[in-house]
């Protein structure tokens, strides 16, 4: 009877040695095996992969998460101890912490009662990681799933989690729910509409919510969440725009009217370019003056004696003047010029 390991440090001992991983898998030049055996074969393969990677993943970001603390509590508070520790074993931050993240997860699902060491196996990891970002109530369903014996990956989590949104949310007409329910509209069309409507005012859900019960049909879903999109775009672009909040315009009779003209989603365009060209220009002009800053400052520090330096700021001028010139191709055949005019407040 082989002997079991009684410390990590025998069982390091043991993992000295490689796990042979010895797959069945079927000759992809073999046309006597039936396409339903090979997918099988390659599943069944893939799983045990995807369990054998979830389970170290987790237990990584334990043993990150230990030598963080570690680190937290006798280091010199500013976790050079960690990121040494990281840096000698090719860790990035970023990954590290993901790891972390995804450990902190399970322990939160196992010490909540939702879910057994035993279920996690049925998980793959990225299904796991999606599981631990869902909604609680998301989480009880997969789980649950789980603890049946259900193979869990993303298309299940997302299914489920689509399931719960379209049944949950008080934004959907009664006749939706109903067809929802009764399986005759997928949850996965309902979802996204749900997530449009969310970020929209109460004043222009009603109008949606009537299209969709009037036709309660994939088609009429499809172009509501498309509509409440365009909507939602151009409300946030439009109280973003300066040039429209200075200005005596009333957005809501320009969003009757383009409604009216079947044009939303190029207003909503118009008004998120136009948000979008305020924010480059002030960008470019903080840019600009720090630019100039740096010019002046390094002008004064610089002389005869050093004239590549010199010569460095000869080569910026055309940026750090106030008609700004850049090249918009390598010939240099089409430039743009872009003259800074300040008020004498600025």
């Amino acid at each position: 009877m082989a002997q079991v390991p009684q410390s990590t440090a025998e069982l390091a001992a043991v993992l000295q040695e490689p796990v042979d991983l010895n797959f069945d898998l079927p000759d992809p030049e073999d046309e006597g095996i039936l396409e339903y055996d090979f997918q099988q074969l390659v599943d069944n393969a893939w799983l045990v992969c995807d369990r054998f990677d979830l389970q170290t993943e987790i237990w990584r970001g334990r043993i990150l998460r230990v030598v963080r603390d570690r680190e937290k509590k006798g280091g010199d508070g500013r976790g050079t101890g960690f990121l040494n520790w990281l840096k000698s074993r090719e860790i990035s931050k970023s990954q590290a912490y993901s790891l972390i993240e995804l450990a902190n997860s399970a322990d939160t699902l196992l010490a909540e009662g939702k879910l057994s060491t035993d279920a996690i196996r049925n998980f793959s990891k990225r299904a796991f990681v999606e599981t631990a970002k869902s909604a609680p109530e998301v989480q009880q369903l997969v789980t649950e799933a789980a603890e049946k014996g259900d193979r869990i990956t993303r298309r299940e989590v997302k299914q489920l989690s689509d399931e719960w949104t379209a049944m949950s949310s008080e934004l959907l007409p009664d006749e939706v729910k109903e067809k929802a329910s009764a399986g005759t509209m997928p949850a996965r069309y309902l979802a996204p509409l749900v997530k449009e409507m969310e970020k929209l005012p109460e004043i222009h859900l009603k109008p949606l919510q009537e299209e969709v019960a009037s036709n309660p049909d994939v088609d009429t879903i499809k172009q509501v969440t498309s509509d409440a999109r365009y909507l939602a775009k151009y409300l946030d672009s439009a109280a973003q725009v300066q040039a429209i909040q200075a200005s005596s315009l009333d957005m809501e009779m320009a969003l009757e009217e383009a409604l009216r003209l079947d044009c939303l989603n190029t207003a909503a365009d118009l008004v998120k370019q136009a948000s979008t060209l305020e924010q480059t220009v002030g960008k470019l002009y903080t840019t600009w003056k720090r630019l100039g800053s740096l010019s002046d400052r390094l002008y004064v520090d610089t002389g005869a004696s050093t004239p590549h330096l010199r010569s460095l700021l000869s080569c910026l001028e055309s940026l750090v003047n106030e008609v700004i010139e850049v090249p918009l191709d390598d010939t240099g055949e089409q430039i743009v010029r872009l003259k800074i005019l300040t008020d004498s407040n600025s």
